[in-house]
């Protein structure tokens, strides 16, 4: 009888055990799924902000392909003002010379013409001629 009974409480015995090990097992099957859920949804939440940013930085780049248009439209124009307004200051620079004796030729001129009115080589001029 004591064969039985010895039996009976090494059956218990691994009885409480095999329940207290399915506890926890079972208690570490849920705290993992508890960790996998909560890791799946950070993961998702990631995932959202990261296509969130991406999607804003898609729209940034197809604005900064447009403002490139028009600040590339923009340089050639002023390369183009840039290119006339060197050649203009060119002929200026090239014919100042020329220009500015013309003018002192033209002033003298007008000296010597006023001079001649005003009578004071009137005088002269009668002679010459």
């Amino acid at each position: 009888m004591d064969l039985i009974k010895n039996i009976i409480t090494d059956a218990k015995a691994m009885e409480a055990e095999t329940t207290r090990d399915e506890e926890d097992a079972q208690k570490a099957y849920e705290d993992f799924v508890k960790a996998s859920n909560d890791s799946i949804e950070a993961k998702k939440r990631e995932v959202t902000a990261k296509s969130a940013e991406k999607a804003k930085a898609e729209g940034e780049l197809v604005e900064a392909k447009k403002n490139k248009g028009k600040v590339m439209t923009e340089l050639e124009q002023l390369s183009n003002m840039n290119a006339q307004l060197h050649s203009s200051c060119d002929f200026i620079l090239k014919n100042f010379e020329l220009r500015q004796t013309a003018r002192d030729e033209e002033v003298q001129a007008l000296r010597q013409a006023k001079d001649i009115l005003s009578g004071s080589h009137f005088d002269e001029f009668l002679q010459a001629a």
